[in-house]
């Protein structure tokens, strides 16, 4: 059975550094511990590795897995555009639970899935996980679980789902609160300069960016709106208590 390395431990830690920085470049998988839960992990640009990951998952190519990166100068590496809006994003929330998705930029050579040209990008609040990918660079990573259970909290968790489709174990106790990084579409603020054509009159009828939540997490609406201000899109309507009769 494939070993779990306790990071709490020195001893264990490097040895786990080390097997993890070698599983991943014969393009295995590696479980690792990140602020929000565990996650699975593949080299972003071995499409054979990330390929793995969807199958040890139970998951297609229709869901494309995110990126973790080490910094923001990754994320400028990975993005055609960082728009102004996200910077102030990143500076508030980064590292943290918050996943940006862009579009990716064109020249890269990677097959993360059907990703329709986009990227998902979070940078990671955890010592470990950020060693590791200034060591490995991106890596595309997805909660460590089956595809409909419950993500994994403990490496124990993710390694009774996953088994031996994982490589290398990376365990540092239980995840502080188990709630997944929030994830944000902010696709519609790139590009939004009207073209030097004699169609501008039609670029009124363009509809207004809006960045819109894809799943709430360790970032709450609150929080994002009190950045974005108008540009979050509006917050769901509250569903009308019964009556009671």
């Amino acid at each position: 059975m494939s070993p779990i390395f306790d990071c709490r431990d020195e001893a264990q830690l490097l040895g786990g550094m080390r097997q993890a920085r070698q599983a991943i470049g014969r393009g295995e998988l590696v479980v690792i511990p990140t602020d929000t839960v565990y996650g699975v992990a593949a080299d972003a640009f071995d499409h054979q590795a990330v390929a793995r990951l969807l199958a040890a998952k139970g998951r297609g190519r229709q869901s494309p897995p995110p990126v973790l990166v080490a910094g923001v100068a990754t994320l400028r590496a990975l993005v055609a555009e960082v728009p102004e809006p996200v910077e102030r994003l990143v500076e508030e929330f980064w590292p943290g639970g918050l996943t940006i998705v862009l579009p990716a930029q064109p020249s890269l050579s990677w097959d993360l899935g059907e990703t329709r040209g986009t990227v998902a990008v979070r940078m990671p609040a955890h010592r470990i996980a950020l060693e590791l990918l200034e060591e490995t660079g991106p890596l595309a990573v997805s909660s460590a679980n089956l595809t409909g259970m419950p993500a994994g909290i403990t490496p124990e968790d993710a390694r009774d789902m996953l088994k031996d489709s994982v490589a290398v174990y990376l365990g540092d106790g239980p995840s502080k609160d188990g709630i997944p990084s929030t994830i944000i579409d902010a696709t519609s603020l790139v590009g939004q300069a009207p073209a030097a054509t004699g169609e501008d009159a039609d670029a009124d009828a363009r509809p207004a960016p809006s960045v819109k939540v894809l799943r709430e997490g360790a970032v709450t609406r609150a929080q994002l709106r009190g950045v974005l201000g108008d540009l979050l899109e509006p917050d769901p309507e509250a569903q009308p208590e019964p009556d009671g009769s």
